[in-house]
């Protein structure tokens, strides 16, 4: 796995992670003002994402998806949505336990 810095569809910097196989597997969740602040939310991610909460949740579109916490905060997003509710889990479960290996 590996982090990525990037610009979103509105210019402003975001992180994603993706799997070896450069499928997108989870995102921030949100823009930030500078691609330094990015780097820094990716590392806070890399560095707690063993010990983040994950929710799967039904979205709108009656599809699952996967979110993180730490505390009150949401601190990553699933990358996809997912058909049902245990691969959501199976994708969440995969980040949980990779994202700490990942480089940034």
């Amino acid at each position: 796995m590996r982090f990525s810095v990037e610009n979103d569809a509105g210019g402003r910097s975001t992180w994603k992670l993706y799997a070896d196989n450069d499928r997108e597997v989870a995102w921030a969740g949100e823009s930030f003002a500078s691609t330094s602040n990015a780097q820094r939310a990716a590392a806070a991610f890399k560095a707690g994402a063993k010990a983040a909460r994950y929710e799967v949740y039904l979205d709108d579109g009656d599809k699952y998806r996967w979110r993180a916490w730490k505390s009150s905060d949401k601190v990553a997003s699933s990358g996809e949505s997912f058909s049902s509710k245990s691969a959501a889990q199976t994708a969440a479960d995969n980040v949980r336990d990779n994202a700490g290996s990942a480089t940034l």
